[in-house]
């Protein structure tokens, strides 16, 4: 069982071990201040992005009531920011190869920050929207880098567990910023919920500046568009990277269908809950928490490509509780498909930065290209379900998306490891 904590010195005139050597060339470990440092700022990143993206989720049923929306225009409130997004991460990857990992996702947190502010003064849903794709554009600066500056810096044994507690920083900003705007929203108005997550956002920014320690292995480059060209080639001829692309997209496309399309059917009867009561439901994202830090510490432990099938049984699973009348097995169900879509996440996530053997920031933004991209687009293409059959026609379509997910992670199973990583889970 591969340890957490660096080993002692190979005995002189030996080679070094792979982890050994990472360590060794100065990466982080697990248990170090600066491995506590490092994960502390990265959840309070993930936190604060996740807060303000996902943030106006449970406010969708308000929307189409105010401003008279269909609950496919509604979900424009969250397709804007996350299209906006998949459309900027290639962008964002390539400026951080000449800025710097920590600089852009400093300025990206800060920026995004103001922008959810802004959000509190639109007078219309179109200025809402106009704000929603900037914040979208400026946030990319983030989930760009985050994932190649932990491959980068972290060692590898420790890298399933760092990027594990950087997803449960997603999840605890999902649930916290749900809950705090639905919340307020119902009790003042939405443009209050605005102001208030827009000072939470400055506040994980300035503690993310505070915490994050500089990058050592980060070496600046100025990428043409045909190195560009030339990475993503090299990238999509490998063997699994394409499937697990196209596993972020379906996996994020039908969890934010999930809690876009659900909110309307608990509003109406026979649930009929409040939008504060709506919010709570997001309390769920607590299991998601727990999902992704468990789950990447078992995927160090006894490999993605066994792990990863099993997280997308599990979302299966939950969503065929959902069509349920009971309101108890309807929450079984959400718990069950969020534990498995966060730890199926944490898994590939950590995958792709391990099998990526160049131009690692352009491996992590081509996944959370399709990731975010999933969510935009099946976000949104779910509304078209939901007003053929509503939940029903909702759920049977995400139950196909999962199927075809759950095929892809059975190839995976079979995909041989690199050389580099022989002998690694």
């Amino acid at each position: 069982m591969p340890s957490d904590f660096p080993s002692a010195l190979p005995t002189a005139g030996l080679p070094l071990q792979p982890a050994q050597a990472d360590i060794a060339a100065g990466r982080i470990a697990s248990g170090t201040p600066a491995f506590w440092a490092t994960a502390r700022a990265m959840f309070v990143g993930g936190f604060a992005t996740f807060a303000m993206l996902y943030g106006l989720q449970p406010l969708m049923p308000m929307f189409s009531d105010e401003f008279a929306l269909s609950p496919a225009a509604a979900s424009g409130v969250v397709s804007a920011a996350t299209g906006a997004i998949a459309l900027m991460l290639i962008p964002a990857s390539l400026l951080a190869d000449r800025l710097g990992r920590k600089p852009l996702m400093n300025a990206a947190l800060f920026a995004a920050a103001l922008l959810t502010l802004a959000c509190g003064f639109a007078q219309s849903f179109s200025q809402l929207l106009v704000l929603r794709v900037l914040l979208g554009v400026v946030l990319s600066g983030l989930p760009a880098v985050a994932m190649a500056y932990l491959a980068e810096e972290i060692d590898p044994l420790s890298l399933g567990r760092s990027m594990g507690l950087y997803i449960a920083g997603n999840g605890l900003g999902g649930l916290c910023g749900r809950l705090l705007v639905a919340a307020i929203a119902d009790w003042t108005s939405w443009r209050t919920a605005m102001l208030v997550l827009g000072a939470i956002g400055m506040a994980a920014a300035i503690e993310f500046w505070r915490s994050l320690p500089a990058s050592r292995h980060f070496q600046p480059s100025r990428l043409s568009p045909s190195m560009v060209l030339q990475g993503a080639r090299r990238h999509f001829a490998d063997a699994g990277m394409p499937w697990m692309f196209v596993i972020g997209f379906l996996m994020m496309g039908c969890f934010v269908s999930l809690y876009n399309y659900l909110g309307y059917r608990l509003a109406a009867p026979p649930f009929n809950l409040r939008p504060s009561l709506l919010g709570a439901v997001f309390s769920l994202y607590i299991v998601g928490m727990v999902g992704s830090a468990v789950v990447g510490r078992l995927a160090d432990r006894f490999g993605r490509r066994h792990v990863l099938w099993i997280m997308i049984c599990l979302m299966a699973a939950g969503l065929a509780l959902t069509p349920a009348a009971s309101l108890i097995v309807v929450m079984l169900g959400i718990a069950l498909a969020t534990f498995g879509f966060f730890g199926a996440h944490a898994v590939v996530s950590s995958w792709v930065g391990r099998r990526a053997q160049s131009a690692r920031a352009l491996a992590s933004a081509l996944y959370l290209f399709f990731f975010y991209l999933g969510s935009s687009l099946l976000g949104s293409g779910s509304g078209l379900m939901w007003e053929i059959g509503q939940w029903p026609a909702v759920a049977a379509f995400l139950g196909l998306v999962v199927a075809l997910s759950f095929a892809i992670a059975l190839k995976l199973r079979a995909l041989a490891p690199l050389p580099a990583n022989i002998g690694r889970p």
